[in-house]
């Protein structure tokens, strides 16, 4: 996890001396601290550092009886804006921390996406104070350690509308499918068919790059690390108040899932701009909102 440190500014492979050095830090003089408790009466404890606007390091760990703190772990971030994602959402806590993942099969993916949870002191106390309450929606984010700028598909405002609509089409026969409507799993099997047919006769003479808008894939062994491709919205570059790096945050439009990633400028290979779309591996972050 400490290799994504330097999505936001800091320097590759830093020594575990320096990183003990910079959570101490954080420790001596967070921005901010939040405590809550989970169903067992254990306390948690998040202090966040934020390194440049809306992104940071957040410590998590507990304080010993004699006031000392006890920290258990940490990880840089990128907070996101909006609503990205209404879908049912499941917290699963990791096995070998008090760490959290988010577990929701989004429509739009067509795969179940997992996330590292951000604002775990949040959900402990709403879980402690009402176990069966679920959260209503999640905002979305990524760190990235390496990407690419690719030119846009060119397209007419008649392609970007029919792109439209047969995106709301496939969503309707998805969400119409998993109430086991076979007349929709059926279609979506003929659709898949048709686009596997066309992708066969198109690959042989074009870039695939040409031919795929867009794509959200898994990758690796990490559950929640993605292999994406999507279409800068916005971007804006910030500084890193420590270290003075620059750091590029985009918000991308990847299948229809609107999310903020940031990454190092030097890890970023081209130039950002509106209408460009963004090629890399993230590893998924998000804040779930009750």
């Amino acid at each position: 996890m400490h290799s994504y440190l330097r999505a936001i500014g800091f320097q590759n492979n830093m020594k575990k001396s320096d990183i003990e050095k910079l959570t101490d830090k954080i420790v001596s003089s967070p921005d901010r601290i939040e405590v809550s408790e989970d169903s067992m009466g254990n306390e948690f404890v998040e202090m966040t550092k934020e390194i440049a606007p809306g992104a940071g390091i957040r410590v998590c760990g507990e304080y010993a009886e004699d006031g000392t703190f006890h920290t258990e772990y940490y990880y840089p971030y990128v907070e996101g804006d909006g609503i990205t994602t209404q879908e049912q959402i499941e917290i699963e806590k990791h096995s070998e921390k008090k760490s959290y993942a988010g577990v929701c099969d989004e429509m739009k993916l067509g795969v179940t996406l997992i996330f590292y949870l951000q604002n775990v002191a949040e959900y402990l106390s709403e879980h402690h104070r009402n176990p069966k309450m679920r959260p209503m929606s999640a905002t979305l984010s990524a760190l990235s350690l390496n990407g690419k700028i690719i030119m846009p598909i060119s397209k007419n405002e008649k392609q970007i509308q029919n792109t439209k609509k047969n995106s709301q089409d496939r969503n309707y026969l998805i969400a119409a499918a998993r109430e086991g409507d076979e007349d929709a799993i059926e279609n979506l099997t003929l659709e898949d068919i048709d686009t596997y047919s066309m992708l066969s006769r198109r690959i042989a003479n074009e870039d695939i790059l040409s031919i795929v808008d867009s794509y959200f894939m898994p990758y690796g062994i990490e559950s929640d690390q993605y292999s994406i491709l999507g279409e800068i919205v916005d971007y804006r570059m910030e500084n890193n108040k420590m270290t003075g790096d620059k750091i590029c945050l985009l918000t991308l439009d990847c299948n229809d899932l609107i999310y903020d990633v940031c990454i190092n400028e030097k890890d970023l290979l081209g130039e950002p701009a509106i209408g460009r779309r963004f090629k890399g591996v993230i590893w998924m972050q998000g804040k779930v909102n009750y």
